[in-house]
């Protein structure tokens, strides 16, 4: 009888950690929409938003990009107007830091804005090409609408955006 009394209590101890766990991830997509939103009225696009920590300290950190480039002046305008935003609407409840950078080539790109920086630089991109999925080491020549242009080994390919699956940046020294 006493270890029914104790079973009970014990598997009611868990039930809190996953209430918690599904209420930052709402907390998270709030979060996500709200700092979209801002992000687009400054002339950007958030290309990701990673968050991490514990109660402790949270570490939100913030991907901007836009057609141009982003610049250091760009993360410290969209982090002091992104710090504003989390006090005055109480965003986040704990301690936290914010990092604000753009995405860096190491990260796929995401949306077609970010293409036109990279003309004349070699990708690597996995799209979808009727039925199958292609690879593909090509260099990006030319963007018309929503069409990208690669070549590679004197061939040229038209490739829609919305089938490309994952595109990065090749770094060359």
């Amino acid at each position: 009888m006493l270890f029914q009394a104790i079973l009970p209590t014990f598997a009611l101890s868990i039930s809190p950690l996953e209430g918690d766990f599904y209420l930052w991830n709402m907390k998270k997509q709030q979060i996500f929409n709200r700092f979209e939103e801002i992000v687009k009225a400054q002339g950007f696009v958030l290309v990701d938003l990673v968050m991490r920590g514990d109660n402790h300290l949270r570490i939100i950190e913030v991907y901007i990009d836009n057609e141009k480039g982003i610049t250091t002046v760009d993360c410290a305008n969209a982090s002091r107007i992104l710090n504003e935003v989390i006090e005055s609407e109480k965003l986040i409840d704990s301690n936290y830091r914010l990092d604000v950078s753009s995405p860096g080539v190491e990260r796929p790109l995401k949306f077609l804005v970010q293409y036109s920086k990279h003309i004349n630089r070699k990708f690597e991109i996995e799209f979808k090409d009727i039925e199958e999925i292609k690879k593909l080491n090509a260099k990006l020549i030319r963007i018309e609408a929503e069409d990208l242009f690669f070549t590679e080994k004197n061939s040229e390919y038209k490739i829609n955006f919305n089938n490309i699956i994952k595109a990065k940046v090749l770094i060359s020294f």
